[in-house]
């Protein structure tokens, strides 16, 4: 491959570019008209402008990023995570279109897509599961029959889900039937899909995910876990490599368990094995996400391997650059997601202007970027700035980077959550390692927006929305600029 296009924004399109060049590889941006002046537009030796602001409109436009491809002579895409990461659709298009997707196979990515048939594919392979249903459940009183044999509480969770979008936890029976209804409803709204289905709620739980590589040659390894309990929304905020917890018995238990789960598929490149380990440090599957995780830094920093560069060099043909035997762990790594929200006011995003934005450094100290002191948030995306890495000899003196890094990370114009990651830090549930997925829920208690704050902040939102899409719109969404001399030409 001598030229890639990474078909994402901000700092994962960033960090691609620059394993890209390193190993001598051209690079194509794509960006909507709110990124214009972002850094990964610049830093890329091509840039295209793919639409509007709206995703819709721009990084989710299948047919108008192949012909970008063709236009400019790509031989491989690099999704990154999120958008179209995980699309089989978009996989397909660039197959049939003789471009390298640097990613899984279609099959892959449709089977685990899927929750429920991730879970028939695995079961074949010896792998523990939670206990439940295995087929879509629509029919409520057939559901509230099968989650009483099942026991409360139970997990409804939608089929097609992620993000937390169409999961409900279930105490007891007489709630089931509402909370039924709006999984299947949200599942609905979010993913076109109301399948859902039904297991045991594992309370108290760890959520520990499991990074594999595969290549074409038959070989699967594990790199070892990450531990991504510190949730809101059940979306990760903190994680960490290793786990504070995992025995080196356990450890290689759960890595054996991930790479059958990744034989199931055949699976091609970087992807991850989620599992939940409950108070007995038993684990169940959980799902696997078929595209590089956001926190892959941590797992970069205690291996030393560059999992990009592993991907773009396995979507070649070639094999892994190493065995199991090879991979030690060194140190430990904890990466807390700098988002711009308001953590004392439930998380709510905020949007402004980065008037000051200045980054830590010192050794062991990465940061994962893609913005700069000027720029503004925009509302379109999700509000992640950036993520902050701090790697030590072992855990506490990775806790300790991470609180001075946090005190150096200057960020003034927006709220984010480095004050969340300071608290976490330095709780007691969480430097002794006693602490699962409600932690937040459990420990984090500030002072809570009243309804009319937030009813105020909603409707401020919304106009900003609308002013900004009005504005964007006019812009020219047709034209694509190269690095090397910025000419402005017209795609035909």
């Amino acid at each position: 491959m001598k030229k890639i296009l990474i078909a994402n924004r901000g700092e994962i399109a960033l960090r691609v570019m620059r394993t890209c060049k390193q190993m001598g590889i051209a690079t194509v941006a794509i960006y909507s008209e709110a990124d214009r002046n972002s850094p990964h537009v610049r830093f890329a030796d091509e840039a295209v402008c793919v639409g509007p602001p709206p995703s819709r409109d721009s990084y989710l436009k299948i047919d108008t990023i192949i012909y970008v491809c063709k236009k400019l002579h790509v031989d491989g895409v690099h999704p990154g995570y999120g958008f179209l990461s995980e699309n089989a659709v978009f996989a397909k298009a660039c197959e049939q279109n003789k471009i390298i997707f640097i990613g899984p196979s279609v099959n892959a990515i449709e089977v685990m897509g899927s929750k429920l048939a991730a879970k028939q594919a695995v079961s074949k392979f010896d792998v523990p599961l939670v206990p439940g249903t295995d087929q879509p459940v629509t029919d409520i009183s057939k559901a509230k029959k099968l989650a009483n044999e099942i026991g409360f509480p139970v997990l409804i969770k939608a089929s097609a889900g992620g993000g937390g979008k169409g999961m409900r936890v279930v105490n007891n029976t007489e709630e089931f039937e509402q909370q039924m209804k709006s999984a299947i409803s949200e599942a609905t709204s979010a993913f076109g899909d109301g399948s859902v289905f039904i297991e045991k709620f594992v309370t108290s739980p760890k959520h520990i995910e499991i990074q594999v590589l595969g290549d074409s040659h038959g070989n699967i390894v594990y790199l070892f876990e990450r531990d991504c309990s510190v949730q809101r929304r059940h979306q990760k905020v903190v994680e960490e490599a290793p786990s504070a917890v995992l025995t080196q018995q356990l450890r290689k238990k759960m890595g054996e368990a991930a790479v059958k789960v990744a034989q199931a598929v055949n699976y091609l490149g970087a992807g991850t094995v989620e599992f939940i380990v409950n108070d007995k440090l038993e684990f169940y599957f959980l799902e696997m996400n078929t595209r590089l995780q956001v926190e892959h830094p941590v797992t970069e920093m205690i291996t030393g391997v560059d999992l990009v560069r592993e991907q773009i060099n396995i979507a070649r043909g070639e094999k892994i650059s190493f065995t199991q035997n090879d991979l030690k762990i060194k140190g430990h790594a904890i990466e807390l997601r700098v988002y711009a929200e308001d953590p004392e006011n439930t998380f709510l995003p905020d949007i402004g202007r980065l008037e000051i934005y200045e980054t830590p450094k010192g050794e062991g100290i990465r940061v994962d970027d893609g913005f700069e002191q000027g720029m503004d948030i925009p509302i379109y995306y999700d509000p992640m700035i950036a993520k902050l890495v701090a790697h030590g000899k072992d855990r506490t003196e990775a806790i300790e980077k991470l609180k001075s890094a946090i005190e150096d990370y200057k960020i003034v114009g927006v709220k984010t959550t480095l004050p969340f990651g300071t608290f976490v830090l330095n709780h007691p549930a969480f430097v002794s390692g006693n602490f699962d997925t409600g932690f937040v829920e459990k420990y984090f208690h500030p002072e809570k927006a009243d309804e009319e704050e937030l009813m105020l902040a909603a409707v401020v939102a919304a106009k900003l929305f609308d002013e900004k899409d009005h504005t964007f719109r006019v812009s020219e969404s047709g034209n694509f600029e190269k690095r090397s001399d910025w000419r402005t030409n017209r795609l035909e």
